[in-house]
Order: structure tokens, then C-alpha cells, then sequence
């Protein structure tokens, strides 16, 4: 099964493990993220823009009771070890949230392609993505054009954003994921996508939890921090793969990877 997971990941750029957790357990995780937003939205600084009426915001692994039960799902370790090897890196962990009002993303890929990826076509990142809710239609689903990870060309801004020309390729190509509470996908944030428009009443938090082979150098990106007490208490098997500070206290992360062509967002 795990073959065929990183066969899926390599051709496609995306896999998927439906109902992995039970609806309870997203709701308390939608909880969790519903405090952590509306935190970071009255502090300066605390949720960085994607777009109209979109936000990202990226949090420490002990504000999540869910954390642990994520980070040691079978299905997550497995993919991780065989995509990533035994050494793999969390290194990332935040949620996007598109409101209603939110439009379409401009088609992009997270970072730019690295060497590993296209001189050597391997992988060397991952992002899962949890959705909180049962996504609809209208709710500005997750659209992806699979396949397009190893996509390279010198027209993309920035290494990230394909020129408009391009996009009738992706439209052609893209899937859109009416994910479910408990669902877990696994990425390459490299695979070209973009949030479309959320003409719902309703929110869509998604958790995104990012993890990098040794030396991908995506933590750079990212300052993630448990407190001694937390960290004593994780399991081993979580602290060897936790790429993080451990500190007296804890205090609210300053973002670090902004993505500006996704500010002004897209038709």
C-alpha cells in the first residue's frame, strides 16, 4: 500500500486517506483553529493575507490537543518515511482559512522547485492538509492540477507563479477536493494549485502540516516552539521528527512565509 501511495505522490503530486480520524476529533480540531483565529486576528501581525477575505496563520504544535494524534498516524508516518526517509522533519504547522467573500487564488506553487526536484525529480517536501468541515461546492473548494509538480519553467514569477498563459493547462488539468471532517491529504506543495472563490456563508479552515526530508532547508521558513514541559512529554517518536525550539514560553510566531503574489488574489 505504501508503493502505491508514493507512486500516487510522484505521478499525481497528491494522495488521500479518507475518514483517518473521526468527525469528532476534526471538530475539536475546528475548535482549537476558531480560537487560534479569531487570537490572531486581534493582534498586529497575528494572520497574514492570501488573498481577499483569506488568511493563513501559523501556530506552535501544543495550541493543537490533536497534534500527537496526528503527527503519529500510521498512514501520516508511513507516507512521511517512504516520500521523506526515516529522518523526515516536521517543520510546519498552521491553517489556512478562506471566508466567504474569498476569490480565486492566481494558480501557483508554494516555494520555488528545488534542485533536488528538478535536476533529480525527487521530492523532498510534504504538506497534509485536514479540512474542519465538510467542504461544498460553493465553499471555495481546494483545486489542483495533478502532475504539474515537476512542471519548471523561467516564465514563472518568482519560481512560483505560472504566467496567466499557462493557466488553461491547469484549468484543463484541475480536480477539485470536497474533502470531508476526518479526511487526510498528503502533497507536494510544489503540485501547481490555488483556493477558488467562496461564495458560501461559510468558513473553510484547513490545518496544514508541513514536513521536509533532511537538508530541504523548508524550516527556515518557519519558527516552531514547545515549552520544556510539552516536549518532555511528547513520545519519543514525535520529538526525533520535531524540528523546533524548546523554551521557557511560548510566544505568537511571526510569520515568516509570506507569499506576496497571493495578496491581491485573482478572478
Amino acid at each position: 500500500m505504501t508503493a502505491a501511495l508514493v507512486e500516487s505522490l510522484y505521478t499525481d503530486g497528491i494522495v488521500a486517506e479518507r475518514g483517518a480520524f473521526s468527525p469528532e476529533w476534526a471538530d475539536r480540531l475546528g475548535a482549537d483553529i476558531e480560537t487560534l483565529f479569531q487570537e490572531a486576528l486581534a493582534r498586529p501581525g497575528g494572520a497574514v493575507g492570501r488573498g481577499p477575505n483569506r488568511y493563513y496563520v501559523e501556530i506552535h504544535p501544543e495550541h493543537l490537543r490533536g497534534f500527537v494524534d496526528l503527527v503519529t498516524h500510521p498512514w501520516v508516518t508511513g507516507v512521511c518515511a517512504a516520500v521523506l526517509g526515516q529522518d523526515y522533519r516536521i517543520v510546519e504547522v498552521g491553517f489556512d482559512v478562506p471566508l466567504p467573500g474569498a476569490v480565486n487564488q492566481p494558480w501557483h506553487r508554494d516555494f520555488p522547485s528545488p534542485e533536488e526536484t528538478r535536476r533529480d525529480r525527487r521530492l523532498t517536501s510534504l504538506a497534509f492538509n485536514l479540512t474542519t468541515v465538510d467542504v461544498t461546492p460553493d465553499m471555495g473548494p481546494f483545486e489542483i492540477a495533478p502532475g504539474t509538480q515537476w512542471d519548471d519553467s523561467p516564465d514563472f514569477e518568482h519560481g512560483m507563479f505560472p504566467p496567466e498563459s499557462h493557466w488553461p493547462r491547469y484549468e484543463a488539468l484541475s480536480t477539485r477536493k470536497l474533502t470531508r471532517r476526518g479526511d487526510i491529504s498528503a502533497r507536494s506543495a510544489l503540485t501547481i494549485h490555488r483556493g477558488t472563490a467562496n461564495r458560501s456563508q461559510t468558513a473553510r479552515p484547513t490545518l496544514v502540516l508541513g514536513v521536509d526530508a533532511p537538508g530541504a532547508g523548508n524550516e527556515e521558513r518557519h519558527d516552531l516552539a514547545v515549552t520544556r514541559d510539552y516536549h518532555d512529554r511528547l513520545p519519543e517518536e514525535v520529538r526525533a521528527h520535531l524540528a523546533c525550539r524548546v523554551v521557557d514560553r511560548l510566544e505568537p510566531i511571526e510569520q515568516r512565509h509570506t507569499i506576496e503574489g497571493l495578496v491581491m488574489g485573482a478572478p
